[in-house]
């Protein structure tokens, strides 16, 4: 079993239109295109049996679009676990909460950047509550984005507070733990109870840098990912297999860490 734990697709009209403009904005070009369809289609090539799908609500009246839009999906393709999103100014944020565990959904994406938000806001205290009340995750982008200004709305330091504020709260910190921070996911990150997914890392600091991270933090707490469409699952997996892990890690890695993430958060598969 390989489960990719950092994909995004778009419904099909709006997939060209969504891949343009965050082309633009970040200067990169994708390596698949932005369908549902595509992302199956790159899984199938690369042997990626599940993979989990990732929306930003970056505004409040978003969340039941895309809930609605993950519901189909998931009734749609056994093989997506789509995640819902709440924007942290929605007024409705808690019930929100609710409504995503109720609908199954096993976490909640955020963004700071498209969100507008600092990851240790006092203010979100009690949605992160919320959500290890109801055993969901929190996958969040983790460090700073290459379309963006460098601000540390999300970096290490800001994610292990809130460690320390919910230490009931799973997060998972996309990106090895901070995009482009890595030696402050070292000093504060690394050996914590905290995920570490590795999408759109390995391809951008020295395979040296990224073992030393991974061989030093819980075995347990490391996930596969790679940001689909902008990276392709194959092209993902070689720069993994490169680095020569352990068997045991690379095994907890691309598949139990998640499935039991997954199923701990109440999936109804």
């Amino acid at each position: 079993m390989l489960v990719d734990f950092h994909t995004h697709a778009f419904a099909d009209a709006l997939a060209p239109r969504a891949i343009a403009a965050l082309s633009a904005s970040s200067c990169t070009r994708p390596a698949i295109g932005g369908t549902v369809a595509d992302l199956l289609a790159s899984m199938r090539a690369a042997g990626v049996d599940r993979s989990v799908v990732l929306s930003i609500a970056t505004k409040p009246s978003q969340f039941d679009a895309i809930l609605r839009w993950g519901l189909a999906v998931r009734d749609a393709h056994p093989s997506l676990f789509p995640l819902a999103s709440v924007h942290p100014d929605d007024p409705d944020a808690l019930a929100h909460v609710d409504a995503a565990a109720d609908a199954g959904f096993p976490g909640l994406k955020f963004h700071p950047y498209y969100q507008k938000f600092a990851v240790d806001e006092p203010r979100l205290f009690p949605l992160y509550e919320r959500m290890a009340a109801r055993r969901l995750f929190a996958i969040f982008h983790s460090g700073y984005d290459i379309g963006f200004p460098f601000e540390p709305l999300s970096s290490p330091s800001r994610l292990a507070r809130v460690l320390d504020a919910v230490p009931a709260l799973r997060v998972v910190a996309s990106h090895l733990g901070g995009w482009n921070d890595w030696l402050e996911v070292a000093r504060r990150l690394v050996g914590r109870d905290v995920y570490l997914e590795t999408s759109y890392s390995l391809s951008e600091l020295p395979p040296a840098v990224a073992r030393r991270i991974l061989l030093a933090h819980r075995p347990d707490r490391i996930l596969f990912g790679t940001d689909s469409p902008w990276r392709a699952p194959a092209d993902e997996l070689r720069l993994w297999r490169a680095l020569a892990l352990p068997p045991a890690l690379l095994s907890a890695a691309f598949s139990s860490n998640a499935l039991s993430l997954l199923t701990a958060s109440g999936s109804p598969r």
